[in-house]
Order: structure tokens, then C-alpha cells, then sequence
């Protein structure tokens, strides 16, 4: 992927990749903004990871996460703040989504 300093740009470099699906994150697992699919943690792997830092709104910071699932034959991205753990959802994909 070729280097890219904005959330878009990344989103984009990651389309043009195959990473076309928009994934949001349910209580315990992640889902199609369509709802067709449903990925349990064991049913999807990260491939890549991205991090934003605003530049003076900490409210701007957010992860961008290059998801597939070999199951569903699917590949897309979800983008999600630094507070997830604060969200309310199940301790498997807390595990799955921390980045190290």
C-alpha cells in the first residue's frame, strides 16, 4: 500500500486493494453496513492496521482496521475511535481489536 497521511487516503489505497466492504461493530462481532454478513471474532483476521492522531481535537484520533474473512470471502474496513474498550461489547472482540 502506498503511503498515505489521512484517514481517506488510507480508505482509499485500502479499496483499491479489495478492502470494498464497510464493517460496524456489533456487541459481539462486526457486520455489513448492508447487515448481510455477520463476522464472530474467529471468522475474520486483521490484516493491516492504521492510526490517526488529530492534530488538536483528540476527539479526531481514530483506528483504521483492514479486516478479511476467508469464510465469507469478503475483505473490508472498519474505523473505530481509541475509546472501543469503553464501549459495551463482548470481551472477544475487545481481544480481537486491541492493537499492540
Amino acid at each position: 500500500m502506498r503511503d498515505c497521511d489521512t484517514l481517506s487516503e488510507s480508505m482509499n489505497a485500502l479499496r483499491e486493494e479489495g478492502y470494498t466492504v464497510d464493517f460496524n461493530l456489533d456487541k459481539n462481532c462486526l457486520i455489513c453496513a448492508d447487515g448481510r454478513y455477520r463476522l464472530m471474532p474467529d471468522e475474520f483476521n486483521i490484516d493491516k492496521y492504521f492510526r490517526f492522531e488529530g492534530m488538536t481535537d483528540p476527539g479526531d484520533e481514530s483506528i483504521l482496521y483492514a479486516i478479511s474473512s476467508e469464510k465469507h470471502n469478503i475483505k473490508g474496513v472498519f474505523v473505530n475511535g481509541y475509546g472501543i474498550y469503553s464501549d459495551a461489547i463482548a470481551s472477544e472482540m475487545i481481544d480481537k481489536l486491541k492493537v499492540h
